[in-house]
């Protein structure tokens, strides 16, 4: 009886671990594309069950994004099979992440991120033209630092001028002796005493 009960059971094993096995599982290789535009793209969808015949395209922008199904999209760049996707003369607008489904399971996805090659002389041109605007906005606030600065020590040195008290030596300037009467000096003479003469109080 143990020896059947123990026959029950491995049969039940085997029976799990074989229907695990049918189990689907989908990988997409590469998962991850760097390229430059006019280049090609292979991008392949791998299960792990032999039978099966239908595959689908989606593409979203991003992960997480709503996908759209390749065969909706025109695009003459975009060609595609069961187990494989081809892009030819890529270009900006197939950045993003294509997704493969079989029998609604879907792979993990493989990201596609276009770019354009970097012309050498036109990024030390646009460099120097960068580093030229750089210095002369530098130029421009200095020129500007220096006027505010000459500005207000003009100011202060008119503030300084207004109150500065005038010089004693110019207080009678423009007085004329003929004011007094030209005849001052006589006036007194009358009031002199003669030579040898004693004063009243001596």
């Amino acid at each position: 009886m143990r020896w059947m009960l123990a026959g029950c059971w491995g049969l039940v094993l085997i029976s799990l671990s074989v229907a695990d096995n049918k189990t689907l599982q989908i990988r997409q290789k590469p998962r991850f594309y760097g390229v430059a535009v006019k280049s090609s793209v292979l991008i392949y969808c791998l299960s792990s069950r032999q039978d099966i015949s239908t595959v689908k395209w989606f593409k979203a922008n991003k992960i997480g994004d709503e996908q759209t199904p390749l065969s909706t999209l025109i695009d003459d760049n975009i060609s595609f099979q069961n187990d494989y996707l081809h892009i030819k003369n890529i270009q900006m607008r197939h950045s993003g992440v294509y997704y493969c489904k079989i029998n609604e399971t879907q792979g993990p996805g493989t990201e596609v991120n276009v770019f354009r090659p970097v012309v050498m002389e036109k990024a030390l041109y646009r460099s120097n033209v960068k580093d030229g605007l750089i210095v002369f906005q530098g130029l421009l606030l200095a020129v500007f630092i220096a006027a505010l600065l000459l500005r207000k020590q003009k100011l202060w040195e008119q503030k300084d001028s207004e109150y500065e008290e005038p010089e004693t030596d110019h207080i009678y300037e423009g007085l004329a002796i003929e004011t007094c009467g030209g005849g001052l000096y006589e006036e007194l003479s009358v009031y002199a005493q003669a030579e040898g003469a004693e004063a009243p109080w001596e």
